[in-house]
């Protein structure tokens, strides 16, 4: 994977502040999610998960949910580098994706029970191939099974993300309104 799309649009006109290079355990060994609030020209949440030292991205209108039975539009985007994982701040105006970025939600992933790196992201590149990922989240709000189904035009960006029904649905809560940073204390005005 390259990440030639995003470099071409993040040409920034002011310096952002750098990215801090954290890591999660390293002895866990899994590849690692992120999902970040991002209040851009339209509020989503840009879902991404690690495979082969980029983030693979989707972009999500109306954030993620509980609920098996909320169908999220996730429009695929760009590639990110891995160091963007952990960013929140504000993109300053007149920059790609300019606007406030909260680190909503962050853990670690897996597909079909596989348990090596290795393997997760090799399976995890068959299932874009073919249009389907079933993926199993360790977040701090996200927990559980989710699919990740594109749309049937071939080459569409159009995905769907739905939670699968497992011990994590539910039905009462908006996950939505537990709105701040796990990370850190940016605060979150949107």
């Amino acid at each position: 994977m390259i990440l030639k799309a995003y470099q071409q649009k993040k040409t920034l006109k002011k310096p952002l502040a750098p990215v801090p290079e954290l890591s999660l355990d390293p002895s866990c060994g899994l590849p690692i999610f992120c999902i970040q609030k991002h209040a851009a020209s339209h509020l989503h949440y840009d879902f991404r998960v690690e495979c082969q030292g980029v983030l693979i991205s989707w972009a999500i209108p109306k954030g993620p949910s509980l609920n098996p039975y909320n169908k999220r539009l996730a429009i695929r985007v760009e590639d990110h580098p891995l160091a963007y994982r952990h960013f929140e701040g504000v993109i300053p105006p007149g920059n790609y994706g300019a606007g406030e970025v909260v680190l909503w939600d962050e853990g670690i992933y897996t597909l079909a029970g596989l348990k090596a790196k290795k393997d997760i992201e090799n399976a995890c590149l068959k299932g874009l191939e073919k249009g389907h990922l079933e993926i199993e989240l360790y977040g701090h709000k996200l927990k559980g099974g989710f699919v990740l189904q594109q749309w049937k035009k071939e080459k569409d960006k159009n995905w769907l993300l739905i939670k699968r029904k497992d011990q994590y649905v539910d039905l009462k809560i908006d996950v939505l309104e537990h709105n701040q940073s796990v990370r850190t204390c940016f605060p979150n005005t949107f």
